[in-house]
């Protein structure tokens, strides 16, 4: 898939810009806010083989949206960062008051399937099709405007993903992290922008995958931030950090998290703190510029 993707790049040999506000480090924080068909689909669990009905791992879930997602928001309003939801669409109808919050806190919302027991390489290419516009336009009633993003549910892609988030009307993906700037997709269509997105910074592959402590994760994030801060002298970069209300939503978690963002409060001047939205609209402007001299 790569060649037919992008091509390659050395990033100390692309043209330097700064972000708005003469920023070279642009940090977002999204929030997974998910939902599950718990005993049919796929979930992601904290007590493997827990058999059916499975109330164990379904509770841990639900947590998330009833508590962790409205202190998670609330840590972000003190970090100063606008939120970012990756969004199943299905939690309108099953946790409506927090995105109300999340709304209320200017948050971007991103398109994530409709629920995350769902996987689009079960799916026909039709269908894939059919699904990432269902998700389009159930944001759109709700919210007043299309989602400018999308992430995979599972970062689990088919050979038409690409083609058929360009084709409707998505302009970036927040799946892949091949860079620490912006690079564009070739499609069937027209380029998509894929947003530099954590892998690792991310508490579902890091803290549930691997079991990595509250306090590693805190210190990985205090880490990937100072480097990236470096780097952003020669380079202007992104950074992302990934999040699950019914992960790092946890009090425990939470508190190691708070010690993350402290850090990054005290460099708060040097960081342009945003959205993905944002970072697409800022790198289409520098691409605009760049074609016109």
């Amino acid at each position: 898939m790569r060649p037919d993707r992008y091509s390659y790049s050395a990033i100390t040999q692309r043209p330097d810009f700064d972000w708005p506000g003469g920023k070279r480090l642009a940090l977002y924080v999204a929030i997974g806010v998910e939902e599950y068909t718990p005993d049919t689909g796929e979930t992601e669990d904290i007590v493997p083989g827990a058999g059916t009905p499975d109330l164990v791992n379904t509770a841990w879930r639900d947590y998330g949206n009833r508590v962790g997602g409205f202190r998670l928001l609330d840590r972000l309003a003190e970090l100063g960062c606008p939120p970012t939801i990756l969004l199943n669409t299905d939690v309108y109808d099953s946790a409506p008051a927090l995105l109300d919050a999340a709304r209320q806190a200017g948050a971007e919302f991103v398109g994530h399937g409709l629920r995350n027991s769902d996987h689009l390489q079960t799916m026909t290419p039709e269908a894939e099709r059919a699904y990432v516009a269902q998700v389009r336009d159930r944001i759109a009633a709700k919210e007043g405007r299309a989602p400018g993003g999308w992430s995979t549910p599972w970062l689990a892609h088919t050979p038409h993903t690409i083609d058929h988030l360009a084709a409707e009307g998505y302009d970036y993906l927040l799946d892949l992290r091949l860079d620490d700037q912006p690079v564009r997709l070739s499609t069937s269509t027209r380029p998509l922008l894929s947003i530099p997105y954590a892998a690792e910074i991310n508490d579902s592959s890091s803290c549930i995958g691997r079991q990595v402590s509250a306090n590693d994760f805190a210190q990985m994030i205090i880490d990937e931030f100072d480097e990236l801060l470096r780097a952003s002298t020669q380079q202007s970069v992104v950074m992302s950090i990934v999040l699950h209300s019914f992960i790092s939503g946890r009090p425990f978690r939470l508190r190691a998290l708070d010690r993350a963002f402290q850090h990054i409060a005290c460099h708060r001047d040097a960081v342009w703190m945003t959205t993905p939205r944002e970072i697409s609209n800022a790198f289409d402007r520098l691409s605009g510029m760049e074609q016109s001299l």
